[in-house]
């Protein structure tokens, strides 16, 4: 699979999402879209992602902008990480990886020694036509969603 760059398609899914029903990115198209994809509902670093992407909705909603997150995590473990933390993004579960693959995010990670398969977390930026704007690859929290607005308002 070739690495997704700024200018190129980014790929389309429908996947289920917390609340049932399912979301789809070509059903956003018309306005610009950010996808966080994380490793893991309900834990440190994830948990504070959502959060502020949360606290931050209002904003992107007034630049236009919708907010994805993703992750492996099946549809009733987002509906407990939302209800526990009070998210207002929606979140969609790849279970299958179909989705994480095709964005080149499903990678080889490494902690204390042991190799495994997980999420890398990183935020795409899709333009409303459906190109990607922007990419944060390996993306630390702390100020990260705060860029994210800046660069989306620029759309």
């Amino acid at each position: 699979m070739a690495e997704l760059v700024p200018g190129a398609a980014a790929p389309d899914f429908t996947l289920p999402r917390d609340g049932g029903g399912s979301i789809s990115l070509s059903a956003l198209r018309g306005r610009p879209v950010v996808l966080f994809f994380y490793p893991k509902d309900d834990t440190e670093a994830c948990t504070t992602e959502a959060k502020d992407f949360t606290a931050a909705k209002t904003d992107f909603e007034a630049a236009g902008v919708a907010l994805v997150g993703l992750s492996p995590d099946p549809v009733k473990k987002h509906d407990k990480f939302v209800k526990k933390h009070e998210l207002d993004v929606p979140l969609a579960s790849d279970e299958g990886l179909e989705t994480l693959q095709a964005y080149g995010v499903w990678k080889e990670k490494s902690m204390y020694g042991r190799t495994y398969m997980g999420v890398e977390r990183t935020t795409v930026l899709v333009d409303a036509e459906g190109k990607i704007a922007e990419i944060w690859p390996k993306v630390k929290v702390k100020d990260h969603v705060a860029a994210v607005l800046e660069a989306a308002r620029k759309l």
